[in-house]
């Protein structure tokens, strides 16, 4: 057995199967056991007819499919066909599916039946060669054509740097790109998220994440796998499903809703966890008064990390050692990360930067964008992440925000987080997220969208703005702060700020 990220992912993954293969690789809420002897077999008969409908080394497939067993068992099919897997979100509308076949001109598109009908035209016009389902029970013409099929003793040879995935950027500016993940990239972030988190033979992975993301398709499932152990899977997040099963699990991978969630039941504590030795959370920011919530009750502290669609996993806060509030932790063993200015001279420790990774998880470049590829990263090797960030002196990474979410207000710097870390700590605040809004004086003003907690109802913007006035510079305060229920938020439980400024803008100037 070897450790080397080199060839075909598909081949890593098998050598760390277990010798029984026998044994439960998943097992559903509903109680349906599917074993590595299932995960062969059936990745196996989907690879078969992959090929049959001429899907061959680079050829593209994409998949907007629920969460299922099966769907695993297509994401492994199409490494074993050497294909390249395509996964799409699936609140994805028509005319969006259509600009991503358009770009991508998949051999295969895989959908839902029920979608079907409506995207066999879209497909059709994007010259897509075949359109099967899936449904979220295991059922469609996928697995019926592949039914009677023998599967595929083997996988296709695959080099390192091969395309293995696209995966689409959430395209907050233009068009959505995709961003190519090798073999290597894959299997190096695997291999090191095993390692640093330190998967045991006893394992069992409670997963509710989405799998058509990096971290259910790629972190939660690639680690499992790599452990030969098992998971508990969810079709999606259910916080009564996710305390009934705990007992049962050692690991849960969540985002930070998953646990303010978990929170909000009072029936949820240590009993619960008493089986569980981690607890990871990643995708969106972990509010430091969730981190401490969560010890009080349970006595787990969360491990926050952070990675992204072109890289993976950059940084872990770490198994073994402190697990800081507030920050993504360390540079994985294999990862190099900076802070730098504009033009990409490393800042001092403390200082606020653009942060900027390298290492063999970074992805190989954006399909068919050699231009948008050139300008995201330096002459080093660095690829610019668009994060805002900082390193303290312990070596500690400290997200301050999105480069395209800092504030320019009368030519002065305003990062979002220092923002809303004061207001979040105001006695009757839940959270909060700070956006810049067009200014006819300032060109851009500070505005904060709040959302108050039940027993603090009748907390007010003036009392939030004369609490920052002892704490913040002038500029740096909100000119407006606007009540909501809750933030709006995407299926990965980032805040969407642009859905907030498009929202807002408008009533600043009529103020």
């Amino acid at each position: 057995m070897t450790d080397s990220p080199a060839g075909n992912l598909y081949d890593l993954l098998r050598e760390h199967f277990p010798a029984d293969r026998g044994r439960p690789c998943i097992e559903t809420a509903e109680g349906r056991i599917y074993t590595y002897a299932d995960v062969e077999a059936t990745s196996g008969r989907f690879a078969r007819l992959l090929a049959q409908l001429g899907v061959a080394a680079g050829e593209r497939v994409a998949v907007q499919v629920d969460k299922s067993p099966e769907a695993i068992f297509l994401y492994l099919a199409c490494l074993r066909a050497g294909g390249i897997y395509l996964p799409l979100n699936t609140a994805y509308t028509t005319s969006e599916v259509a600009y991503f076949l358009g770009d991508a001109e998949p051999r295969v598109l895989v959908c839902r039946p029920e979608t079907a009908a409506a995207l066999k035209p879209v497909a059709d016009d994007a010259s897509v060669a075949h359109v099967l389902s899936l449904d979220v029970d295991g059922g469609g013409s996928l697995p019926a054509q592949a039914a009677a099929l023998e599967p595929v003793s083997g996988c296709v040879s695959r080099a390192a740097e091969d395309t293995a995935a696209i995966l689409y950027t959430s395209g907050t500016t233009g068009q959505p790109k995709g961003a190519m993940l090798s073999h290597r990239n894959l299997a190096s972030n695997a291999l090191a998220l095993h390692r640093i988190w330190g998967f045991r033979a006893d394992d069992v992975l409670l997963h509710a994440l989405p799998i058509y993301h990096t971290h259910g398709l790629f972190v939660a499932t690639n680690c499992v796998l790599l452990n030969g152990t098992a998971m508990l899977f969810l079709r999606k997040f259910d916080a009564n499903e996710v305390i009934r099963l705990l007992p049962r699990a050692t690991v849960m991978m969540g985002v930070p809703t998953f646990y303010t969630r978990l929170l909000a039941h009072l029936e949820f504590g240590r009993a619960a966890c008493g089986n569980m030795r981690l607890f990871i959370s990643g995708s969106a920011p972990l509010l430091e008064e969730t981190f401490h919530a969560f010890e009080a009750r349970t006595g787990h502290r969360i491990l926050e990390r952070y990675g992204m669609t072109e890289t993976g996993m950059n940084t872990s806060n770490p198994l073994d050692g402190e697990r800081r509030p507030g920050t993504v932790g360390l540079p994985l063993p294999d990862a190099e990360a900076r802070v730098t200015d504009d033009t990409g001279k490393s800042l001092p420790v403390g200082e606020i930067g653009v942060l900027e990774v390298r290492g063999p998880n970074v992805f190989s470049g954006y399909w068919r964008q050699p231009e948008k590829t050139a300008a995201e990263f330096r002459a080093d090797g660095f690829f610019i992440t668009g994060d805002v960030a900082k390193i303290d002196g312990r070596g500690y990474i400290h997200i301050v925000g999105r480069a395209k979410d800092l504030i320019i207000s009368g030519g002065l710097n305003i990062y979002p987080k220092e923002v809303e870390l004061h207001i979040d700590g105001i006695p009757g605040v839940v959270e909060s997220a700070v956006i810049g809004l067009d200014h006819p004086d300032f060109g851009e003003a500070v505005a904060a969208v709040v959302v108050r907690a039940a027993t603090q109802p009748d907390i007010t913007a003036e009392a939030i703005i004369a609490h920052l006035k002892g704490e913040l510079a002038g500029f740096k305060i909100p000119k407006r702060v606007f009540f909501v229920d809750e933030l709006p938020r995407n299926s990965m439980g980032k805040v969407q700020k642009s859905l907030l400024r498009e929202q807002y803008g408008r009533l600043l100037t009529e103020a």
